[in-house]
Order: C-alpha cells, then structure tokens, then sequence
C-alpha cells in the first residue's frame, strides 16, 4: 500500500506543470565607439533550467533625448528577425549562440545619432520572469580616455609611493641602527684599551746609575773607532 502511495505521488508530481524561476540577464553597462566603426553588444542570461529550445532574446532602443523606446530586433523559434522599420535594419547583426544563452548583436558603421541606451530581453521558458538589462552606447569621434583607467593610473601612483616610502623607512632604520652598533663597538674597544693601560701601570723610572754607564760605553766605543782611523 505504502509502495503504491509513493510511485502515484511521483506520477503526479511528474505530470504537475513546471513552476516559473527568475531569470538574470547580462548586459555591459556602458559603451564607447568611434563614428563610422563597429561595435559589439552582449546580453546573457542565468536560468536555473537546461537552455530550451524556445528560448528568445529581443532588443529595444531608446535614442537619447526620447522617451519611447523601438524594438530593433528578436530571436525566436530559433531564428533572428531585424525590424525593417528601425534605424538599424541595415545595420544589425545576429552574432549570439542561444544554445550557450548568447544574444548578442553587432551594429555597424555607427553615426552621432545612434547615441542612446540599448536593452536586451531573455525568456528561457518556463524561466520568463527576469527584468531585461540596459547599455548605453556613446559614439564619439575619439574614443575618451575611461574613468577607469585614469582611477587606476591614480591608484597605482599612489601605491608606489607607499611603497617607496616604507623602503626609505626601514633603510634610513637600518642604517641608524648600524651606525649606533659601530659607535657602540668603537667605545667599547676604547674603554677595554684604556683598562688594561690601567692594570699595567706606569713603566718604572730608568737606574742613573746604568745610564752614566751606558753614557760612558758608548763614549769609549767612539773614541776607540777615532784611534782606529
């Protein structure tokens, strides 16, 4: 009985319809491109689920200064349509891979006036509940040197100071440290010298009598040589 419970409930959890799981979509934040070039604008998602075969992407855009935003774009029953009406049907590109959730899109030969944020939409069914993703592009004649990069250049700057200033530190350390060690070392020397001068005492006074002597050998030795001659 207890077996017969068990495989019915597994039967109608099998046949219960799937319940809908968030689903989180990816976009850059933020590009920059040269008037005339191309550029490349990626959008992924994270589903719980296996990738199906009815996954869609779709993209809008929204030009800067307006409110309303035009569908550009979709990808559906597994093939990309570009809307025929828009500012970018002749010049957008399908270069995702669904079955790796890859919907991203190449625009080409960008003007002044494509200027404007772009949002990509994922369903990855049952996962249909997502909020879509926006990336704004910006066109210029040269591409502008990035916040970024200036904040890194800043923070590398600023590291190797730091840097240097602890090596100066603990140089300038071990070079007191070494002179103090010396001037130790030479006054310790001096007062074991000064020491053992002390424990030795003066030299005793010459006898006046064995220098007259002396006085006098030496005199007969020069006038024996003076004979000689």
């Amino acid at each position: 009985m207890l077996t017969f419970l068990a495989l019915a409930s597994v039967v109608l959890l099998g046949l219960a319809p799937q319940q809908s799981q968030a689903i989180v979509i990816y976009t850059g934040w933020e590009r920059h491109a040269l008037v005339g070039s191309d550029i490349r604008l990626s959008c992924s998602f994270f589903s719980w689920r296996w990738t199906s075969e009815d996954v869609t992407f779709s993209w809008t855009y929204r030009p800067d200064g307006s409110r309303d935003s035009i569908s550009i774009f979709h990808y559906t029953g597994g093939a990309p349509y570009v809307d025929n009406k828009g500012p970018f049907r002749d010049r957008l590109e399908f270069v995702g891979n669904p079955s790796r959730r890859d919907g991203s899109i190449l625009l080409k030969n960008l003007d002044f006036s494509d200027n404007g944020t772009f949002t990509c939409d994922a369903k990855n069914p049952p996962d249909i509940v997502g909020r879509p993703s926006n990336v704004r592009l910006l066109v210029f004649e040269k591409v502008p040197i990035q916040a970024g990069v200036i904040t890194g250049a800043i923070i590398g700057a600023v590291l190797g100071l730091l840097v240097l200033i602890v090596v100066i530190y603990y140089l300038m350390r071990f070079l007191v440290a070494r002179r103090v060690f010396n001037l130790s070392v030479s006054k310790h020397g001096k007062k074991k010298k000064e020491g053992s001068q002390q424990r030795q005492g003066p030299a005793p006074p010459a006898d006046p009598s064995k220098v007259k002597a002396a006085a006098a050998s030496e005199k007969k030795k020069q006038e024996s040589r003076k004979d000689k001659k």
